[in-house]
């Protein structure tokens, strides 16, 4: 037999993008059988499938050198390949066609994600978009829901209790969010309405962050004005606006029954286990989530490319959504095994987070 060159495989000076056309189609071939059972496939197999005629033998010599560059793997001796982390990747970024949705797909994900403009607040839209999205690709969706970073439009105290009052805040966007407050003692109903007059003048148009700051100011030059009791109302209120820091966004992940589904070994319910895991790490995942808003459209991150996910071996496809005023403020996408349909996967990603910015005013 005679020597073959793992070099040929590849044209000089080139990267792996520049496979010849028997090796990309072996290639394909692996990775494809992968994504579609999960299992090791032979060179019996491979060259019944490529389109060129070629004998096993040929194909064991080309799979040989697959592995020499790292893109394939045997996992037990004498056994077909498994595409590595590596493999999957230049698969995605060279070899893979991601086409565009069709009409009926595309009608399919509006209709789905078409009762997410109905719900009466962004948590529960974003809820709703999760479970359909989730449905959509057969893995687990999560969303990272927006920062509280509405521009309020009124605010309102409604006494619960002698010492407790409802903080109604109003945001422009229609936003509504409840907060209970704790009132000094022997607050009249006077003062609540005082402390709501006082800040409905001031924070029209304003983030709570700069609505924190301008009420600071401005509550220290108008303490003459005011009563001990609204001064303190007011404070409080105040005092219990987070000011939309990172730690008032909400992780929600849906669809973990779909990882279950066609597990094929131990180690994959093993895999699957230690992705649950992970997930329990909100903050870690908040952490992955929140740096993928500062790129434009889908990402995507393999394996042990994202640290988070280096033990479950899981891949993640997440893409921005965004506000009415065209602003990145969340992260929508799904989790699963490697093994995802990349290729219907991300433009279904790419499209429901499409969706969900148009429904939310974006």
């Amino acid at each position: 037999m005679a020597h073959h060159d793992p070099i040929h495989l590849i044209a000089p000076r080139a990267g792996l993008a520049q496979l010849n056309e028997r090796s990309r189609d072996i290639f394909r071939q692996i990775v494809e059988s992968y994504l579609a059972t999960g299992e090791p496939v032979g060179s019996r197999n491979i060259s019944r499938l490529i389109a060129m005629p070629l004998s096993p033998a040929s194909v064991r010599n080309v799979m040989a050198d697959l592995e020499q560059l790292g893109l394939i793997y045997a996992p037990h001796t004498s056994a077909g390949r498994l595409p590595t982390e590596l493999g999957l990747r230049f698969f995605v970024d060279a070899l893979m066609q991601v086409g565009d949705l069709n009409e009926a797909e595309r009608q399919s994900i509006q209709s789905q994600l078409s009762s997410v403009g109905e719900a009466q607040s962004v948590e529960a839209a974003l809820d709703q978009a999760l479970m359909r999205l989730s449905g959509l690709t057969r893995a687990a969706a999560v969303v990272l829901t927006p920062k509280s970073n509405a521009r309020l439009k009124h605010i309102e105290f409604v006494r619960l209790e002698p010492e407790k009052a409802l903080v109604i805040l109003v945001g422009e966007d229609g936003q509504v969010e409840n907060r209970v407050l704790t009132l000094p003692p022997g607050v009249p109903s006077s003062a609540l309405t005082e402390a709501g007059n006082f800040l409905n003048a001031r924070i029209r148009g304003r983030t709570l962050a700069e609505a924190r700051l301008e009420l600071e100011t401005a509550l220290g030059e108008a303490r003459a004005e005011l009563d001990q009791l609204t001064q303190k109302v007011i404070s409080a209120g105040i005092a219990s606006w987070s000011g939309g820091e990172s730690e008032d966004r909400q992780l929600i992940v849906r669809g973990h029954a779909n990882l279950l589904e066609d597990l094929h070994a131990l180690e994959d319910l093993e895999r699957v286990r230690l992705l649950f895991d992970d997930l329990e790490t909100k903050r870690g995942v908040i952490d992955l989530l929140g740096r993928a808003e500062t790129a434009e459209g889908v990402r995507i991150f393999i394996g042990s490319e994202n640290k988070l996910f280096s033990l479950s071996g899981s891949s993640t496809i997440i893409s921005p959504y965004r506000d009415a005023a065209g602003h990145i403020v969340g992260v929508l996408g799904v989790i699963g095994p490697t093994r995802l349909n990349y290729a219907r996967v991300i433009p279904t990603v790419d499209y429901a987070a499409r969706i969900v910015s148009r429904l939310l005013g974006g």
